[in-house]
């Protein structure tokens, strides 16, 4: 098992956290209302958000609003607000999994969800006890896992052809100025497998070429996503390698698609499991947002010093 890294005052001491759920938005256009959690510390103000997207894993309820508790637990301990919805993919919906608007997954509705949250944050503010007036909307990030990270990838400026009426999609939204990407998808074309072409085609035409929000790619060494990819463990990194700068990007070594267990607490479809490895996914890209929000703050590069510093460095980072 992996060391974790230093703590030493990078993101302060973590504060208690108030979490709320189900927070219903209504959407009448949607199959069902839009249901979130939101976290957040009990005190402080002017809380950048962070918008957290879950991907499609095994688990009936983590793939939900009920998941990503260490990342969610730890962000909101350190200063954010962190907002997750259930999509419409969800198994929490039930087998048909929301069948509604943009097949399964829901790659648009994904994103739609998204930008639904940001145009109603002022009912999420409201249906939170003592968070109204606490939130920067001058700082908002968008994270997600997996199929998630797909969803961030589109908010931040990524683009796909429709595969039903090729159209170009283009779901960026420019109150998004940061982004977190944890294993995401890759490029498509040959890169796929028959598999992926088959179930996921919108995958096919993915294009970072134009994703310039400046994004932490995060992507796990031992990650070869095998049923998706012919590609291997690269094809997590194709968000880095193919977007415009300003990016990061953090690859752990021996990390599998769950990079650690950032999905649940003791979660069984983890392949990974290392808490320390989860710790540092979760401080990292903390370090990170808060640094990319405000340049002047040094905790992205302290923290990315006491990573390359330590013994058996858990990873490494590079930017362009």
């Amino acid at each position: 098992m992996s060391a974790p890294i230093p703590t030493a005052d990078v993101l302060g001491r973590p504060v208690p956290v108030l979490s709320v759920s189900p927070v219903t938005l209504a959407a009448p256009d949607r199959a069902v209302d839009l249901q979130l959690r939101v976290s957040a510390p009990v005190t402080g103000s002017g809380l950048p958000v962070v918008l957290l997207s879950h991907g499609l894993g095994f688990s009936h309820h983590l793939s939900s609003l009920h998941g990503y508790a260490p990342l969610a637990d730890f962000w909101a301990a350190h200063g954010f607000a962190v907002i997750q919805p259930t999509h419409l993919d969800s198994r929490t919906l039930g087998e048909d999994r929301g069948t509604g608007a943009g097949g399964v997954p829901h790659w648009r509705s994904r994103a739609e969800d998204m930008r639904r949250v940001l145009d109603q944050l002022d009912e999420v503010e409201e249906a939170v006890p003592g968070l109204a007036g606490r939130l920067d909307r001058g700082k908002v990030a968008v994270a997600g896992h997996s199929m998630g990270g797909h969803t961030a990838s589109l908010l931040l400026g990524a683009r796909l052809t429709d595969p039903d009426d090729g159209t170009e999609v283009k779901l960026a939204d420019p109150r998004i100025t940061a982004g977190v990407l944890l294993a995401a998808p890759g490029r498509g074309g040959d890169a796929l497998t028959d598999f992926t072409v088959e179930h996921y085609p919108f995958f096919l035409s993915t294009d970072f070429s134009r994703m310039a929000t400046p994004t932490l790619v995060v992507a796990g060494e031992k990650d070869d996503s095998a049923f998706l990819t012919v590609e291997g463990p690269q094809w997590h990194v194709d968000p880095y390698t193919l977007a415009p700068g300003p990016k990061s990007l953090l690859t752990l070594f021996g990390a599998e698609h769950g990079l650690g267990g950032v999905s649940g607490y003791d979660v069984a479809e983890t392949t990974d499991e290392d808490p320390a490895r989860v710790t540092a996914v979760a401080r990292l890209t903390a370090a990170y947002l808060r640094s990319t929000f405000d340049p002047d703050d040094t905790a992205w590069r302290t923290a990315g010093d006491q990573l390359a510093a330590g013994p058996s460095p858990l990873g490494r980072i590079e930017s362009k």
